[in-house]
C-alpha cells in the first residue's frame, strides 16, 4: 500500500480481513468467500483509487491464492457518471474478474412487467487471447419475496 492517510486505514482494513479469514489452530474454512457490498463507498471516504485497487488485490492473494476462496465485489457504475475515479475502479475490476454480473434497467425505460436485465459475462481468459467472453443476458423482474428471471422477451406479459 502506498504511505497516504487512506492507504493505511485500508492497510488496517485488510490486516482485519486477513486475521478474520484464517484458520486458526484446529479451525478449517473450505473455500471461504468475502463479499464486499459497496467499494464504492471506500472512494467516497476518501480512499484513491490506486489504493483501493492495491486493497482488493491483496485480499484477492490472501483469499483466493492463498486460503482457495472467492471474492464477491458490488460497486454501482453508470455510463453517464462523471466520477472519474469510480468508473478506473470499475474498469479494472472487470477487467481482473471471473465473473461478472452486470446489473442495469431497460434501455427502453419503464415496464411493470420486466425490472431490468442481467448480463452474466463468464471470462474464458484473463490473458489478452482472441477467446471471446461467454455473454448470457436474462431479464428479471422483482416481486414481494422472489426474483423472477427469464431470457429476454419471455415474460409473462408477452406470452
Amino acid at each position: 500500500f502506498s504511505s497516504s492517510e487512506s492507504a493505511s486505514d485500508l492497510r488496517a482494513l485488510f490486516d482485519f480481513i486477513r486475521t478474520s479469514l484464517t484458520p486458526a489452530g484446529s479451525d478449517s474454512w473450505k473455500g471461504p468467500v468475502l463479499l464486499v457490498d459497496d467499494l464504492s463507498v471506500l472512494l467516497s471516504l476518501g480512499a484513491r483509487p490506486v489504493a483501493v485497487l492495491d486493497f482488493i488485490h491483496y485480499c484477492r492473494v490472501v483469499v483466493c491464492s492463498q486460503l482457495k476462496g472467492n471474492i464477491v465485489v458490488l460497486v454501482h457504475s453508470n455510463e453517464d457518471s462523471e466520477d472519474e475515479e469510480n468508473e478506473l475502479v470499475v474498469n479494472s475490476l472487470c477487467h481482473h474478474s471471473d465473473l461478472i454480473l452486470w446489473v442495469e434497467g431497460l434501455v427502453t425505460g419503464f415496464c411493470k412487467d420486466v425490472h431490468g436485465q442481467i448480463k452474466i459475462i463468464k471470462r474464458v481468459s484473463l490473458e489478452l487471447t482472441a477467446e471471446q467472453d461467454l455473454v448470457q443476458i436474462y431479464q428479471y423482474k422483482i416481486q414481494d419475496k422472489n426474483v423472477t428471471f427469464f431470457a429476454r422477451g419471455l415474460s409473462a406479459a408477452v406470452l
